[in-house]
């Protein structure tokens, strides 16, 4: 038995059992993933032990109280902006409580009066606060930048004196996300305004269609983190008048404009659309929505989840046009990183080079843009996926500290989970990448990238005709989308035993790698076509002298070892055995 001074952390998860009976599975789930993402690696960020874990609570032992409060003031910090977009019934929540005292160490517990304050101080702290003794406060009141404000003495259960409490205030923690605030203003985002759709049907009854339409889509482009998008109340103002776009912009201080028009014909509706660029008044994109006037609300939801997951692929290839004409040299944060995204997509050793060069320039003109975090993890990842990195461990290492950074800056970019989501699929971390996934999907339903994912997800989860309903739709959200959707779609046709709308949706590409005739030569294989199949697996030995059914395996992610064996089976009938 030993005793010593030391500093205990308690804390507890506030509303436990009410969302326990809620939701069981679910509560457990997110439970887990904050304690993986956050929770754990600010304890040992800063030097705490922890000694033990209830369903609901954790007591932790630092050697420092300056590390015990830094330690509470980010799990604190960071659940709140976890939770900003959270519906309030299911928020996960913790009070917390800490005391410096002696401590009894036993058998790696702890006991004494020390232990019991701790509890008992968070007890008292507010649903997502902390509560302190004396002995904290005085430690910390001159070393830290946080308000602490007097709770005067307490009589605590089973404590025999009063104990003077403190509660330490979050504003000033200088965590990340307070720390990139500032460099977070010279970002220079695209600026879009929706104006107010025209009513053009004569129908007065036909308004408040058009005005939330307009106020839909303002509302989903305001998930897409890489756009700055003009409050509803600003674009409003021009509603019912004449307006000419470059007077709009410079008044509002807009690149580009979306307008558009909603017409009743009959027991049909017509919503036209256009994004154009502000400066030199070209169109850049239109397109027209023809609907049966069955369900007008039904019709606002799909045309405005059609516009909002178009207009931000149209608005990036106006940027990279400019950009084609822009020397690296004196681009901003968000033009490198848009370049940088460029380059990635085309999938070359040389490109994923020059990109890494250029989210190096992003993140080093500011260090607090999230975005250009993740997407630098998005670019290392590539690198280590094809083998264009001298340090495989190193690079892996960089890729988890770059979205560990991503995530403290701003945990509520779709992006930053999106990749997450990837980049854990890769490692086969399936649980995790599923928890990263459906986040990404909250924060940003009508993203084409986030849903094409959740297709793949599903494909490799073995629910593979969910996947091919997802993927479909992203197809139908995004009608630019990228040529590789056809790739997931004829993958989730595979594993649901749909050969010939597998082949279909392979023979979309533009050019196949290994891994596409593979899929194509095992569908054939499965349909019987030997001659079909054969082709394909010539064309794969082409690409891959060596190739080997064990080691193609291992590089896919199947959760059921029956879809490995049905994509085995299937190469083998081909005659790649």
């Amino acid at each position: 038995m030993e005793q010593r001074l030391a500093a205990v952390l308690a804390a507890d998860m506030a509303g436990y059992s009410r969302l326990m009976e809620a939701d069981e599975a679910g509560t457990l789930a997110r439970l887990r993933t904050h304690r993986i993402e956050l929770i754990d690696p600010a304890i040992a960020k800063n030097k705490g032990r922890l000694i033990k874990t209830t369903g609901d609570g954790l007591l932790v032992e630092f050697q420092s109280v300056t590390d015990a409060v830094k330690c509470a003031v980010e799990i604190q910090s960071r659940m709140k902006r976890r939770n900003s977009d959270v519906p309030e019934d299911r928020r996960i929540e913790f009070r917390i409580g800490i005391n410096l005292g002696d401590i009894i160490f036993e058998d790696d517990d702890i006991f004494g009066d020390g232990v019991n304050i701790a509890a008992r101080a968070e007890q008292l702290a507010e649903v997502g606060g902390i509560c302190v003794t004396a002995a904290v406060a005085t430690q910390v009141a001159d070393r830290l930048e946080l308000p602490i404000d007097d709770l005067g003495e307490k009589i605590l259960k089973n404590i025999s004196r009063p104990v003077h409490l403190y509660r330490v205030g979050l504003e000033g923690a200088g965590l990340p996300a307070a720390a990139g605030d500032t460099a977070k203003k010279g970002v220079c985002k695209p600026t879009i305004v929706v104006l107010p759709f025209d009513n053009m049907s004569g129908d007065p009854d036909q308004e408040f269609f058009a005005d939330g339409l307009t106020e839909d889509i303002i509302t989903e482009l305001s998930r897409r983190h890489e756009l700055f998008v003009i409050s509803r109340n600003s674009s409003f103002v021009y509603k019912n008048q004449p307006v000419n776009a470059r007077e709009v912009a410079a008044s509002l201080g807009a690149q580009y404009l979306v307008e558009g028009s909603v017409r009743k014909i009959g027991e049909r509706v017509r919503v036209t659309v256009q994004l154009i660029d502000a400066q030199s008044d070209a169109h850049i994109w239109a397109d027209k929505y023809d609907r049966q006037l069955d369900d007008i609300f039904a019709i606002q939801d799909e045309v405005t989840a059609a516009i909002a997951a178009t207009v931000p692929g149209r608005l990036e290839a106006a940027q990279r046009d400019q950009l084609s004409r822009t020397k690296p040299a004196n681009m901003a944060a968000y033009e490198c990183a848009l370049a940088a995204k460029v380059l990635h997509h085309r999938g070359s050793a040389a490109d994923n080079e020059q990109a890494q060069s250029l989210i190096d320039r992003a993140v080093s003109l500011d260090p607090g843009y999230a975005h250009a975090h993740a997407w630098r993890a998005c670019i290392l990842g590539q690198a280590w996926v094809y083998g264009w990195c001298a340090d495989k461990e190193a690079t892996w290492a960089e890729i988890n500290d770059e979205l560990e950074r991503a995530l403290a800056l701003d945990d509520n970019d779709a992006d930053v989970h999106r990749i997450l989501a990837a980049v854990n699929v890769n490692n086969n971390a399936l649980t995790t990448a599923r928890y990263h996934q459906e986040r990404a999907l909250f924060l940003n339903p009508n993203y084409d990238l986030v849903v094409v994912q959740q297709g793949e997800l599903l494909t490799w989860l073995g629910r593979p005709e969910e996947g091919v309903e997802w993927i479909r739709k992203a197809m139908r959200l995004n009608p630019h989308h990228p040529e590789r959707f056809w790739s997931h779609l004829g993958k989730a046709h595979f594993a649901a035993r749909q050969y010939g709308e597998a082949i279909e949706a392979f023979m979309h590409l533009s050019s196949m790698d290994e891994t596409q005739h593979a899929f194509i030569a095992a569908c054939y294989g499965w349909l019987g076509d030997t001659i079909a199949a054969g082709a394909h697996m010539e064309k794969v030995r082409a690409l891959n002298p060596s190739f080997e059914i064990g080691a193609f395996l291992g590089t896919l992610h199947y959760a059921q070892e029956s879809d490995a064996q049905h994509l085995r089976e299937g190469l083998t009938k081909a005659g790649a055995g």
